[in-house]
């Protein structure tokens, strides 16, 4: 039997507080000290990119895709690659479009507030020439959809958002809570990010715009200092319950039940950002240290900020575009590829007229959380 939209329960009229306020403190105090090391970062977009892309990465896999941050950037260092498969080449763009609709979004919140036209716009991008892109970029849907196995017709699903005619009323709602007062700011996004899944605005790409909006939002209030807030591993980890807690606030009405797990979501990511940040920010310091002794060059540090910023690159790239004379920027890629711990290896080696790819392992692998590289 599908669950319907929650019709007239938006905003939820009250919660168990009781059982919130325990979590509160806590997530409040993760997210204070992952802003305050973020604040400490210098040039964070460029430092923390790999963990730009890691969130793309985990937010789109939550919806099927299957590449990796690796394979994303390679693709990136590399260009296209005939041995790709279309599946997976699309699953590379779709995460490649939603690092470019935050970047979109990003600029868009510097004159506007977090609005309906910034979301359309985001959506637009999100969707360009991908695997939706018929599926009406930037704009909201004008049919019923609903969620359930592939195929199945609206008996079948297990939800169903609500009709396309009461759409735009319910989008101005959300967008009218989204500025209001509320006594907690993260639980009013754990509404808002509820509330945006189950009205299920758009044709596709819902999931991944309702978790971008997180570090918006975050900025948009002043929680965070950069819209840099890395929340889908969390829900990826926990797809099943992710599911299940956003099901329950249409069908039991369990708005506290999904707002309890939402913020023990905020407060794990928070102190998970944090420490790959810190992490990201002590190898950044030993490699200023370490570079200009290991190249004895007055541009070790430009190279730093250039690899920093492109962890998987074509040697030939870094020659070209680094701003570094040419014979110093192959000598310092040869230093740094040498010796017994090498700070790049060859990801793919040189072949002929074919530059080599090398990646930057250390970063990558505080990036991934593991020993991937």
């Amino acid at each position: 039997m599908a669950v319907h939209y929650h019709l007239g329960d938006f905003p939820p009229e009250q919660l168990d507080w009781p059982q919130l306020i325990p979590l509160l403190g806590p997530a409040s105090a993760a997210v204070a000290r992952y802003d305050g090391t973020l604040a400490a970062i210098p040039n964070a977009s460029v430092l923390l990119s790999p963990l730009t892309t890691q969130e793309a990465v985990l937010s789109s896999r939550i919806e099927g895709t299957q590449a990796t941050m690796g394979e994303v950037l390679e693709f990136e260092a590399e260009g296209d690659k005939a041995e790709l498969s279309p599946d997976r080449r699309a699953d590379i763009q779709e995460i490649q479009n939603y690092r470019a609709a935050v970047r979109q979004a990003e600029e868009m919140l510097q004159a506007l507030p977090l609005s309906q036209r910034v979301i359309l716009e985001a959506h637009k991008v999100l969707l360009s020439g991908v695997r939706g892109h018929g599926k009406s970029p930037g704009a909201y849907r004008r049919i019923p959809n609903w969620i359930g196995p592939a195929g199945c017709s609206i008996e079948q699903a297990r939800f169903v958002p609500i009709s396309a005619e009461k759409l735009p009323d319910a989008m101005g709602a959300w967008e009218r809570y989204a500025h209001s007062d509320a006594p907690d700011r993260l639980v009013q996004l754990a509404i808002l990010h509820a509330e945006f899944e189950a009205l299920h605005p758009f044709l596709d790409g819902n999931g991944r715009l309702g978790r971008m909006l997180v570090p918006l939002f975050m900025w948009q209030v002043g929680l965070i200092q950069r819209p840099m807030f890395y929340i889908s591993a969390f829900f990826e980890a926990s797809r099943d319950e992710y599911y299940d807690r956003l099901l329950a606030v249409s069908r039991d009405g369990d708005w506290t039940g999904w707002c309890r797990f939402f913020l023990q979501a905020v407060q794990s990511q928070a102190e998970e950002n944090q420490q790959r940040a810190t992490q990201i920010l002590e190898l950044y310091e030993r490699m200023k240290r370490e570079l200009p002794e290991l190249t004895r060059s007055q541009y070790a540090i430009l190279a730093l900020d250039w690899i920093f910023a492109r962890p998987i690159f074509k040697s030939s790239d870094f020659v070209a575009s680094a701003g570094i004379p040419e014979a110093t920027a192959k000598r310092i890629l040869q230093l740094l590829r040498s010796g017994e711990d090498p700070v790049l290896r060859d990801l793919i080696e040189a072949s002929g007229r074919r530059a080599a790819v090398l990646c930057f392992p250390a970063l990558l692998n505080i990036a991934e959380g593991t020993e991937a590289f």
